[in-house]
């Protein structure tokens, strides 16, 4: 068991659960960590897209009430069906781009270059949005959505499979733009995120699975666990947060932490892998 390499996968699952569910790009997060840590390459990116099934199973405890309330009353309530139908909604177009241009994106956008200039450009955009959402709010609870609503936060999320961008800063910014409330946004981008990040991950698994083996059991595992209780700390953390806070602070994050990246890397000081 090679000790170095699970310290390694642990510290991934880590970034991964703590930046997963903010609107600052797990994606880049890992791309980034993975080019300082060695620890990249074909299989790393599948250990990447692996491990946030961790995380989503953290999603899934803090919301478990919610979750088995519309499981009992789906067969029979109308808006428990409305709410499914909307999470079907909104998965779709990640679906459809996905299997169209995963590949082309992973092969040309998967840099260090690329993340540092999504996450400036995002947080400009959040910026803009928290200036602009608060008077558009129209949405204030996950039943009074949409399949339109849901739509538009579907392809929103599509933004996301530029390395940097975030899935959660796209689907929650988009969703308080297109006129949901704070937490209604963070809700739907939370759900949203359970059939969205669980479908990548079986499919990158299947896609790719001839380089893996047995051997590579417990780095995976290690990455599930750490993401897990990260992400479960964070979750917790975040929807106590935004009742109170914008996202404002994860903004200006985003521009300083791109900067540094590029900045790093044209003075020489840190040679991120490419």
């Amino acid at each position: 068991m090679d000790i170095v390499l699970l310290a390694k996968a642990a510290i991934m699952g880590v970034v991964e659960g703590l930046t997963e569910f903010l609107p600052i790009s797990s994606t880049g997060h890992l791309i980034l960590a993975g080019s300082l840590l060695g620890f990249d390459g074909a299989k790393a990116r599948v250990f990447d897209i692996a491990i946030q099934t961790g995380a989503i199973f953290a999603v899934i405890l803090v919301y478990a009430d919610r979750i088995r309330a519309t499981l009992r009353a789906l067969p029979r309530e109308r808006q428990a069906q409305q709410f499914a139908l909307n999470l079907g909604i909104g998965f779709f177009p990640a679906v459809v781009l996905g299997l169209l241009c995963g590949k082309a994106i992973q092969a040309h956008l998967f840099t260090p270059m690329v993340v540092a200039s999504a996450f400036i450009a995002g947080g400009f955009v959040i910026l803009w949005a928290e200036r602009r959402a608060p008077g558009t709010t129209r949405i204030h609870t996950l039943d009074a959505m949409t399949a339109l609503d849901a739509l538009k936060v579907g392809l929103v999320q599509c933004l996301a499979m530029v390395p940097g961008t975030s899935r959660s800063g796209a689907t929650i910014i988009g969703g308080m733009l297109f006129g949901l409330s704070r937490q209604t946004a963070t809700d739907f981008s939370f759900f949203l995120a359970m059939p969205t990040l669980i479908g990548a991950a079986v499919y990158s698994l299947y896609r790719e699975r001839a380089l893996l083996s047995l051997a590579d059991l417990p780095m995976f595992l290690t990455g599930l666990v750490f993401s897990f209780f990260s992400a479960w700390l964070c979750v917790r953390w975040l929807l106590r947060y935004i009742a109170t806070h914008g996202f404002t602070p994860f903004a200006y994050y985003r521009i300083a932490f791109g900067v540094l990246v590029l900045l790093t890397d044209w003075t020489g000081w840190v040679r991120w892998a490419n």
